[in-house]
């Protein structure tokens, strides 16, 4: 898999600080492709180019963000053009959503409702309104929300100025948003009051909207 021309310790090196990162790069590279076997070739491309490259990393930064970065870049320029949008529509997902819940045993949500709400907000009926979203979107909601990434480290991943990615992230969350509030409504087990503070999202480190990012910057 790698380019043996680089030393042993090299190697060692590179796998000692990349591999922990390669749980998170696969499942922002399955919100990406939406497909499993698209999603490991993107991965492995990523790991190949980062090896090729090693050179050029600058120690004592942020490896994570730097892996990131080529993923993404090899994403654009590659996979976008490459692979066509699918969406493969299994038995399952063409139930609705009242029969998704009723067919839960009813312990599993009678005593706290909201709690098993909360608790499935990170499921797959999510992760496939993340996919549904537009690619400029969908990125940077995966960047941000499900990588903690900062609004400095997206700008930095994706190629664009900090406030594109704070204007793609407020709409991407918007419409986010709504698909999940569409979903729990449907549940018909959770208030709206609840919706709202569940759905909330925490905010990057930095400046929680653009209006005062634009005021720091003209403060600096």
């Amino acid at each position: 898999m790698f380019d043996f021309r680089h030393t042993n310790a090299t190697r060692r090196e590179f796998e000692s600080l990349t591999l922990e990162h390669l749980d998170p790069l696969y499942s922002a590279a399955l919100r990406l492709t939406k497909n499993e076997r698209d999603a490991e070739d993107l991965v492995q491309d990523t790991f190949l180019r980062a090896y090729r490259f090693f050179d050029k990393f600058e120690r004592g930064t942020n490896i994570k963000a730097w892996l990131f970065k080529i993923l993404t870049n090899t994403f654009i320029n590659r996979y976008r053009r490459k692979v066509k949008e699918r969406t493969v529509v299994e038995g399952a997902e063409k139930e609705t959503v009242h029969e998704r819940f009723i067919s839960r045993r009813a312990t599993e949500y009678a005593a706290n409702p909201e709690q098993y709400f909360f608790d499935r907000l990170l499921s797959d009926d999510v992760l496939r309104s993340i996919d549904e979203l537009p690619i400029d979107f969908r990125l940077v909601v995966i960047l941000a929300d499900l990588q903690d990434f900062s609004y400095n480290e997206i700008a930095e991943i994706v190629g664009c100025p900090v406030g594109t990615v704070m204007s793609r992230l407020y709409r991407g969350r918007k419409l986010l948003q709504k698909k999940l509030k569409d979903f729990a409504r449907g549940s018909g087990m959770v208030s709206d009051e609840a919706i709202d503070a569940a759905l909330a999202p925490k905010e990057p480190k930095g400046p929680t909207d653009l209006g005062e990012f634009r005021r720091k910057r003209a403060a600096t």
